[in-house]
């Protein structure tokens, strides 16, 4: 799968083509694109949560860090590696918005 560059000031917000809800301690998701459901558990549920609304990268992953105490190259890291992910998927999307 290739990869995208990803800066930290990139915004991202969920898709419209997708469904999701939690259902216990899991994100449960559903591509319109392709009719696969997705399922995230721990830290990419709030990811995921965190994607409802329009932020850059940077932002959440400064957010994780300061959660879940790790370092601050772990949580980039992580959150390019699943980012690339639901982008690959359709089930999140580029904001055409300036950052801030």
């Amino acid at each position: 799968m290739p990869t995208l560059p990803l800066e930290r000031s990139t915004r991202f917000i969920a898709s419209r083509e997708q469904v999701s809800t939690t259902v216990g301690a899991e994100a449960v998701i559903l591509g319109m694109r392709d009719g696969v459901y997705y399922g995230l558990d721990g830290t990419g549920v709030r990811i995921w949560a965190l994607l409802q609304t329009e932020r850059s990268l940077g932002e959440v992953s400064d957010l994780l860090a300061a959660e879940y105490e790790v370092e601050s190259n772990q949580a980039w890291h992580d959150l390019c590696a699943l980012t690339q992910e639901l982008l690959v998927r359709g089930l999140v999307e580029r904001s055409a918005a300036p950052a801030p």
